[in-house]
């Protein structure tokens, strides 16, 4: 494991690009109510405000430690190639992380919780298209 091949930048961009995405995607005019409702909540019930400096600060670094992570899988597997990491070969990674330990793990998790289906098709989306994003910008970005 070899972070100084890690483009630190890259990095950050994945970081900014998983807020944009989640905003996106869990918004009230997208998915939010949806999810919402689906884990349980009523639909006039408004997300706490309690500790949300702690959630935000824990989803930011999260997203930093998926985006090294994810850095490094990219740069391992891209290594493989002959042409090295590409967009392609980043987002294939994305995809095959997502279908191999995030999808199947999340939907262990949704469903002991009740969840359902559809809550977590919500989430596993969000991870995927992160992780699909997050793999193209640091497979292409060399």
């Amino acid at each position: 494991m070899d972070l100084g091949s890690v483009n630190w930048l890259a990095v950050v961009a994945c970081v900014v690009v998983s807020m944009i995405s989640g905003t996106i995607w869990y918004n009230p005019k997208t998915l939010f109510l949806i999810w919402w409702q689906g884990i349980g909540k009523a639909a006039d019930a408004q997300p706490g405000s309690e500790n949300m400096g702690m959630v935000w600060g824990l989803t930011l670094l999260a997203s930093l430690v998926q985006a090294t992570f994810m850095a490094l899988m990219v740069t391992a597997l891209g290594g493989m190639t002959p042409d090295g990491p590409t967009l392609a070969s980043g987002a294939t990674t994305g995809f095959l992380l997502w279908l191999g330990f995030v999808a199947p793990t999340n939907l262990v998790n949704k469903l002991f919780a009740g969840h359902g289906l559809k809550v977590w098709a919500i989430e596993a989306g969000n991870h995927l298209v992160n992780l699909l994003l997050f793999g193209a910008i640091l497979g292409a970005w060399r």
